[in-house]
């Protein structure tokens, strides 16, 4: 027994290798089989915790009461270690670089449940995702999402025509839009250089904060956040184009739109063409009216705004990676109500909020939070108008929420 303990110690310290695959080729050990390492470097992965009955048998104490150690001892077939289907690790291969000829590559346009859509530039495969792979990715909802490069075989039907694929491996990520959902953290969308922050000047009403959530989202992703005003024809009093003042003055790109009357169409088909791009916001903002401005043929589902709570409803049901006919690819994205930015780091936060960072060196304490502290530099700038008030609202929210999850934006 002790010796089983200790090997099953000595497997889980090594490094099971970066959550996704970084070209890894996921191939599971059969019994009775050894797992060949000639093209690449064998290691042992996480899986995810299973639900299976344990190997063993519990309640050892009464066992021993009942039965006598000397009959427990006699059970050599009886492992403290799961085997098999239940263990939570397995041995994997890690290739470095393309070097198997039987697999391509290809973009995920879409995730529909475990299945995905794989574009490789000639055509689109329906693709399943290899259980191996959906089972070490613990930390996400999903293992695969919208723009993932991955490397997927081609498979054959029982008449021997190639229709779908298997997806085997997913590359590293260069950026992500992430959130937090439940417990978990969900990827938005992968490998775009931009995201699209679309707000409302009519129904429903602007929301700041929900902007600057976005806003940290994206650059704790890597990415660029632009900030679009949409219905910008129903902003009777100025206000709308007040707060998109304000990120402007911040040095972000702004956008003022309206699908209606077609204004701003042509500026916002100017930046999706020179990019991918993700485009987010509130159910009912207009994401999807506007990529149907800017591309007619897209035919994208929409909605209409409640009158009585003010609320956008979901159409849009699932991300979706799209080809602008002018250049570039954006990702439709289903619209929230809510936006947990706990996904990035607490001690973070600040590092996204530009009008701090020149600030921050001046706080008397090198750990100041900016918000109980003495003699802090953030604090003193909102006193004397340098940030705006509900700038500095959002990032105490922000900070304060990264130890109780599931803020709703009221």
């Amino acid at each position: 027994m002790f010796t089983t303990i200790v090997t099953f110690a000595r497997f889980a310290s090594l490094d099971p290798s970066p959550l996704f695959a970084d070209n890894c080729r996921c191939m599971a050990r059969k019994p009775g089989k050894k797992l060949s390492s000639k093209k690449g470097k064998r290691v042992r992965v996480d899986l995810r915790r299973n639900r299976n009955k344990p190997s063993t048998k519990q309640d050892w104490t009464r066992q021993a009461r009942e039965q006598g150690l000397e009959e427990m001892d006699s059970r050599a077939g009886e492992s403290v270690v799961a085997k098999g289907d239940l263990s939570r690790k397995r041995t994997v291969i890690v290739h470095e670089g393309d070097s198997d000829p039987a697999r391509f590559n290809g973009t995920v346009l879409v995730m529909r449940g475990l299945f995905a859509e794989v574009d490789d530039s000639k055509r689109i495969w329906p693709c399943t995702i290899r259980r191996m792979l959906r089972s070490r990715l613990i930390a996400d909802r999903h293992p695969i999402t919208v723009g993932d490069r991955v490397r997927f075989e081609i498979v054959a039907d029982e008449q021997g025509r190639q229709t779908e694929g298997v997806i085997e491996e997913v590359m590293a990520r260069n950026s992500e839009l992430k959130r937090i959902a439940g417990r978990r953290e969900h990827t938005i969308a992968a490998n775009v250089e931009q995201v699209i922050i679309v707000s409302s000047a009519g129904l429903p009403p602007p929301k700041p904060h929900l902007i600057d959530r976005y806003i940290v989202a994206a650059s704790g992703g890597n990415m660029t956040p632009v900030v679009c005003m949409n219905k910008i024809d129903l902003d009777i009093d100025g206000a709308a184009v007040g707060i998109l003042e304000r990120y402007q003055a911040l040095g972000y790109r702004t956008l003022q739109t309206s699908a209606v009357c077609g204004s701003g169409i042509e500026d916002l088909r100017e930046v999706l063409g020179r990019a991918s791009s993700v485009i987010a916001g509130q159910s009912g903002v207009g994401k999807s009216t506007l990529l149907n401005a800017v591309q007619p043929s897209l035919n994208l589902r929409i909605g209409e705004v409640s009158k009585d709570t003010l609320k956008g409803r979901h159409t849009t049901s699932t991300a979706l990676l799209l080809k602008l006919d002018g250049g570039g690819y954006v990702v439709d994205t289903p619209g929230v109500r809510s936006f947990d930015t706990t996904a990035v780091p607490r001690s973070e936060i600040e590092c996204h909020f530009v009008e701090f960072i020149d600030l921050i060196p001046h706080c008397k304490f090198p750990d100041c939070t900016h918000t109980h502290e003495s003699h802090c530099a953030i604090k003193e700038a909102l006193a004397k108008g340098i940030i705006h008030p509900e700038r500095y609202e959002s990032y105490v929210r922000m900070f304060t929420e990264s130890n109780s999850r599931g803020y709703t934006e009221s």
